[in-house]
């Protein structure tokens, strides 16, 4: 997780939202990843969607079923759809997203044998996110 906090703060120090993820797959990271949805003026542009996208490149196949990924912000709907296909293993979460997570529209989006683990680093993440949205508020005055 500390690698995925690591590329929050990318996204942070580049004026993204700050999420980042990490794909690991046999105890190797296989996939690094921060939202770019700014940089890339593209909306998909989420940390776990670039990490997926590069994760399947490395192994030569879409699934992710041996695979963990760790991402210190629950996943949006968008995301949770993509990782269901992917049918990712295991999930680690940091923050949780009370308007845009993709429990409070559906908690069975995920694949139904990936295996979820949530808090990790969970007070940086949120404090990354209130300082990055205070920064934003501050601008806008």
């Amino acid at each position: 997780m500390n690698e995925a906090f690591k590329q929050a703060k990318i996204a942070f120090e580049e004026g993204e939202v700050p999420v980042g993820a990490v794909v690991v797959s046999k105890n190797k990271v296989i996939a690094r990843a921060y939202n770019q949805t700014e940089k890339l003026n593209d909306v998909t542009a989420h940390a776990e969607i670039l990490a997926i996208t590069a994760a399947t490149n490395y192994l030569g196949g879409k699934y992710l079923n041996e695979c963990r990924l760790y991402v210190t912000l629950e996943p949006c709907p968008m995301c949770a759809g993509a990782l269901y296909w992917a049918q990712l293993g295991e999930l680690y979460l940091g923050a949780k997203d009370p308007k845009r997570g993709y429990r409070q529209c559906n908690t069975h989006m995920l694949h139904p044998k990936t295996k979820v683990t949530e808090g990790l680093l969970e007070k940086e993440s949120e404090q990354l996110l209130l300082d990055f949205f205070q920064g934003l508020r501050k601008k806008s005055l």
